[in-house]
């Protein structure tokens, strides 16, 4: 099974810069979706070609904001959105399939803001996530992928001196939240295949060629229980795939 994650930058816009093609080239058997940008209706509307797979989507209050979507070969047990938690359930961020398995989160984790005006917000958001992840994983093991809005190690972007507690993405706090995650039993799958491979990003800026140049940062994740790594064949970023500032980054059952 090939599950891959990406952030679209917008599920509408998307179909139009060979969005099918792509998916077809990648072979993934799930793939989950991030910033659709889009209301429930508008995404099964936009990905109505996916006419042999199951759709599902949590769509923020706000219209044309975030989003997140899950398109999957095989139907999930069970579809849940969101936290439970009020303050964190008005932008559609989290959506969950239960399989037989495993639990699979897509999540488009709240950027910090340019000028950091969401940071304290976004420590609260690593905080409480954690714990919704960990609640999950009492019942069995977790795949959590998406955006997670931070380069975690100074290797996970092209830049990190410059970057270093000034900018959105690599900030200390930031850094701690990611940290929460990967010491506390949840393994970035990328890492643990490729512990130490450079030049290997998710996201680049539109200003500047920052593409073409691959001055990048790493910031979309698939993390995995520990429990459930033996079940990993291999990770991967699919860096040649265009469509968006962010390209797909997936993973490999056995």
């Amino acid at each position: 099974m090939k599950i891959i994650s990406w952030n679209v930058n917008g599920v509408r816009a998307v179909m139009k810069k060979d969005f099918m093609e792509s998916f077809k080239s990648m072979g993934a058997d799930i793939l989950c979706l991030q910033e659709t940008k889009a209301q429930d209706d508008q995404v099964a509307e936009a990905l109505a070609e996916f006419n042999d797979y199951h759709i599902f989507s949590n769509s923020a209050v706000k219209k044309g904001y975030s989003g997140t979507a899950i398109i999957s070969k095989e139907k999930p047990l069970n579809i849940s959105k969101d936290m439970g938690i009020e303050e964190h359930d008005q932008e559609g961020r989290v959506l969950c399939a239960e399989y037989e398995q495993f639990f699979l989160v897509t999540v488009y984790v709240p950027n910090s803001g340019s000028a950091l005006k969401r940071l304290d917000y976004r420590q609260q958001w690593d905080k409480d996530f954690y714990n919704y992840l960990k609640k999950l994983e009492e019942t069995k093991p977790v795949l959590v992928c998406g955006d997670f809005n931070v380069a975690h190690t100074d290797i996970d972007l092209a830049r990190p001196k410059p970057n270093y507690n000034k900018s959105a993405g690599y900030m200390q706090d930031e850094i701690d939240g990611m940290d929460r995650f990967t010491k506390g039993g949840l393994k970035d799958t990328f890492r643990h295949f490729y512990p130490e491979l450079t030049d290997k990003y998710s996201w680049w800026s539109y200003r500047a060629g920052a593409r073409g140049k691959n001055v990048g940062w790493r910031i979309d994740y698939f993390l995995a229980s520990d429990s459930f790594i033996p079940q990993l064949k291999d990770a991967f970023i699919h860096h040649e795939i265009m469509g968006s500032d962010h390209c797909p980054v997936g993973i490999e059952l056995k």
